[in-house]
């Protein structure tokens, strides 16, 4: 064969190869990212054609519904959100003109009926129509309701969350929005004042404050490092990384042990633990609870952060210049959602096993089979049991007699801790509660915080998390 020819032949070759490559990409390599894509129009055109699954509370109400209209070739199915706002950011919404977010894009396999191509052929050939299947799941709507009123219209989140399961009963984020308002008023949503539309619970990253002092808590026991009965100097103020550390009030305490230090949210005492810890062993617990990556929960990833130390968008780690035990007491650069502090919670509520958050309970077809059911996941064992016991006894005592008395419940005992983060250079803060009830047997965990109050975490976010906790578990 002549040179040339020859070399046309394999520049046509590998042109051809190039296109198959680019081709194969998007059409088979990338299909599934194309697809989850909420931007992308085709497979929302397709699954109008589709009765999409209704997506199901634990106790059966129905949160979300397909509406058919036209027939025939021009039959087409609109969604319905018959309980309005009550789950918008867990729920989401799913809209031709506005794509999907929330459970309607992460559960979007399922509910429009999306089988593997085997099951599929296999439908064609017996004429079977395509339909979705619905999703039942672990929300709960009086407690959400509860949650909502008690939070009074003050912008914030409350998550609550079954230690032992993961199961995710409130999410609350507010303002929040109406789903069925997006088609036609999602402009205005996306330019609202407060955000509605944002995911406070899973995507707001906010100083933690003090109820930091619970991870710092765990590595200090969990180590070996401290006992509960550990002596340290509560002096206010202190200097902790070459900077003076006051205690709220500048409160001076002198030696007290560590269950003292957390009853009453000592500074100067968990600054200095987080100090004597170091940054390897405090980063290694704050990994273990779920710091520093997205969390594992059934929802789409970009609606989704990490908690950890920022610069700015960038997560830092033990190798970064981070003051360690300002770190220990909610301070420094530390950022972390409400999900993130109610798995802290759950973790140490469930004898130091974190388990999987979740939303989803079960998928059933339209004929009633339940065609896949999601168990309880572990995700970590975060610290050992002896350590979880401690730490909850020391959290109980913080409800008992410290800084979380107005979160305790008659006849059953509340393991918390509160937190009070200074934010707008000092002139508002950031109040918190996370905790866990019955502390001898705990069936919820909880995350409650309030943005730019002029209260702290004891009077603000702790009597919110009675007003849940009392649904839950009283």
């Amino acid at each position: 064969m002549n040179r040339q020819i020859l070399h046309l032949f394999t520049l046509v070759v590998v042109l051809f190869g190039v296109l198959v490559a680019f081709t194969s990409r998007w059409t088979v390599f990338e299909q599934e990212n194309l697809e989850d894509n909420s931007a992308n129009r085709r497979p929302l055109l397709e699954q109008l054609r589709i009765p999409r699954g209704d997506i199901l509370a634990r106790d059966g109400t129905v949160l979300a519904h397909s509406i058919a209209s036209g027939s025939g070739s021009r039959k087409v199915y609109t969604r319905t959100y018959p309980e309005d706002g009550l789950f918008a950011h867990a729920l989401g919404y799913s809209f031709i003109d506005r794509g999907q977010a929330g459970i309607e894009q992460s559960r979007n396999d399922e509910l429009t009926g999306e089988k593997n191509e085997f099951v599929s052929l296999f439908d064609e050939l017996l004429s079977r129509s395509r339909e979705g299947e619905d999703v039942h799941t672990t929300l709960d709507p009086e407690a959400q309701r509860v949650a909502i009123e008690a939070m009074g219209g003050q912008t914030g989140s409350v998550v609550a969350l079954e230690p032992s399961t993961g199961r995710v009963r409130v999410m609350v984020s507010i303002p929040s929005y109406d789903p069925n308002d997006v088609p036609d008023q999602f402009a205005e949503l996306n330019q609202a004042g407060g955000s509605p539309i944002f995911n406070r619970a899973t995507q707001a990253r906010y100083p933690p404050g003090s109820t930091m002092k619970v991870v710092a808590a765990a590595a200090a026991l969990d180590s070996g490092e401290y006992e509960p009965s550990s002596i340290v100097d509560g002096s206010s103020p202190k200097t902790i990384s070459g900077a003076p550390l006051t205690n709220s009030g500048g409160a001076d305490f002198g030696p007290i042990p560590l269950t003292t230090a957390l009853t009453n949210s000592v500074n100067t005492v968990w600054a200095e633990v987080g100090e004597e810890l170091g940054s390897d062993t405090m980063y290694e617990y704050m990994e273990r609870f779920g710091f520093n990556t997205e969390p594992p929960l059934d929802y789409p990833r970009s609606q989704m952060t990490p908690s950890g130390v920022f610069d700015g968008n960038d997560l830092l780690d033990q190798d970064d210049p981070v003051d360690v035990g300002r770190v220990a007491i909610g301070q420094e650069r530390l950022q972390v959602t409400p999900l993130q502090m109610a798995m802290v919670a759950a973790a140490v509520g469930n004898g130091g096993v974190l388990m999987k958050p979740r939303f989803t309970d079960r998928v059933v077809d339209k004929d009633g089979r339940v065609t896949e059911r999601i168990e309880p996941d572990e995700e970590d064992r975060v610290i050992e049991e002896e350590t979880a016991t401690q730490l909850a006894d020391m959290m109980a005592d913080v409800v008992n007699e410290g800084t979380g008395t107005a979160a305790a419940l008659s006849g059953i005992q509340v393991a918390g801790k509160t937190g009070t983060a200074e934010v707008d250079s000092g002139t508002s803060n950031q109040a918190w509660f996370i905790g866990f009830a019955p502390v001898d047997d705990p069936q919820m965990a909880i995350a409650v915080t309030v943005e730019r109050t002029s209260g702290q975490g004891g009077t603000v976010a702790a009597p919110i998390a009675k007003s849940v906790l009392e649904v839950l578990v009283g």
